[in-house]
């Protein structure tokens, strides 16, 4: 399929924070900017709405995370993360996010998941043969589903530029360098 992008497109952004957030930090030890991965998604077309799906803890630690995203036009979804027995932490959001683009389908021309998790490939394939939307996937190559990949009508493989997709990375020296102007880190929850 032909991936067509034009100023008059409307798009509609979904950010399955966590799968960002954990591939950023096991691949380059860093946290990531989400204002820059929406910015380069986008590519100058039509934001309809571009929503995060986050999980929030009881001590409220990551409100600042949150003022970030909103700052730049990014919506947040929240709900609390679950502490199983044994500690381990979720917040799935795979049904969540799946439900908001399926309802959100018909009002617009472009559907971005921002997520390299397998699990949205079926969410892909309804949506372009449903709705006829096309369907972009933005993540870091490295940790994405080669399945998704290659459903989506087009991707952007985060890790041809990570520096730019970065809040801070790892260099040869282990030095970490930390841009400034780009959005505060998660937290350790998002």
């Amino acid at each position: 399929m032909t991936v067509i992008k034009h100023k008059a497109q409307r798009v509609g952004i979904f950010i399955d924070t966590q799968n960002l957030y954990h591939s950023a930090k096991n691949l380059y030890h860093a946290k990531t900017n989400f204002g820059a991965i929406v910015k380069d998604a986008l590519d100058g077309r039509t934001l309809v709405r571009a929503i995060a799906y986050v999980a929030s803890t009881e001590g409220g630690e990551e409100k600042s995370f949150f003022d970030a995203l909103s700052k730049v036009g990014i919506e947040t979804r929240t709900k609390p993360l679950q502490i199983f027995v044994g500690g381990a932490k979720k917040a799935n959001w795979d049904i969540d996010l799946a439900m908001d683009a399926v309802k959100l389908a018909p009002r617009i021309d472009t559907i971005i998941i921002v997520s390299g998790d397998g699990d949205f490939v079926s969410l892909v394939e309804y949506l372009q043969n449903t709705h006829g939307t096309q369907v972009e996937v933005v993540s870091f190559g490295k940790s994405s589903s080669s399945k998704l990949i290659d459903a989506a009508d087009d991707f952007l493989d985060l890790d041809l530029n990570p520096k730019k997709y970065l809040l801070s990375f790892q260099t040869q020296g282990g030095t970490r360098m930390r841009n400034p102007r780009r959005l505060p880190p998660p937290t350790e929850t998002q």
